[in-house]
């Protein structure tokens, strides 16, 4: 059986190839693009243009199928956070024979108020081991929320799968707070899709340090390399 470190080995520089190709990951140290906080940074990550491709739907598939086999995983329920972890945990759901759900960021205002959808009448899992499949993990903040929501709903949530992460480490932390605990994993991290990215020609190795130093201070790096946070 193969371990977590060889699948992500083995997945992560071909899904790192596959969204430079599409664009899920654009990176630009030198002119960074402006977040919706306002803040410049140098990467720019959307992983639904995944979904242009049905063979690189079926890789992210392929990887988390993997990795539950890895984590001897048989989870009873795929949950998908809103809306982007939908389309993937839909996928693992149909390719493992599962239920699906899926968990937004807050309660309806309207209608039934329902925060999880694909749940019974009762709106629980009653004891189920779930998995809950993420597209990026940036601060933590919407999976650990996602986490919370299916474990306040009878859910039990050992693990987290996502597509990406930045690696910050105020996700780090805010998956070790959590009690009781839930364990994240990802297919590409970010060194190496900077790795990769430096291979293929996409950025140079000055990039490639600028790229690292972003992530040891995501939120100081605009103002040390002149370019200010941008006020709303």
């Amino acid at each position: 059986m193969k371990t977590i470190e060889e699948i992500t080995r083995y997945y992560g520089p071909q899904l790192a190839k596959a969204a430079f190709e599409l664009g899920a990951i654009r990176l630009s140290p030198r002119e960074p693009f402006t977040w919706a906080s306002g803040y410049r940074m140098p990467i720019y990550n959307d992983n639904r243009q995944f979904l242009a491709k049905a063979g690189y739907r079926a890789l992210i598939c392929d990887a988390f199928t993997d990795m539950l086999e890895a984590l001897d995983m048989d989870p009873r329920n795929i949950a998908g956070t809103a809306t982007a972890g939908i389309p993937h945990a839909t996928t693992l759901a149909d390719r493992l024979q599962k239920p699906l759900s899926y968990v937004r960021s807050s309660s309806k205002d309207h209608g039934l108020g329902h925060q999880i959808e694909g749940l019974g009448k009762d709106g629980s899992y009653h004891g189920d081991t779930v998995c809950l499949i993420e597209d990026l993990i940036s601060t933590g903040k919407s999976s650990i929320a996602a986490v919370k929501a299916i474990v306040e709903a009878d859910g039990v949530v050992p693990y987290c799968l996502a597509i990406f992460t930045y690696g910050l480490d105020a996700a780090a932390q805010a998956f070790a707070a959590l009690q009781p605990g839930c364990e994240a994993y990802t297919i590409l991290s970010y060194p190496v899709m900077v790795k990769t990215a430096q291979e293929v020609g996409y950025i140079s190795r000055e990039e490639a340090d600028m790229l690292h130093s972003w992530r040891e201070d995501p939120f100081g790096w605009g103002e040390k390399n002149g370019f200010a946070k941008v006020e709303r």
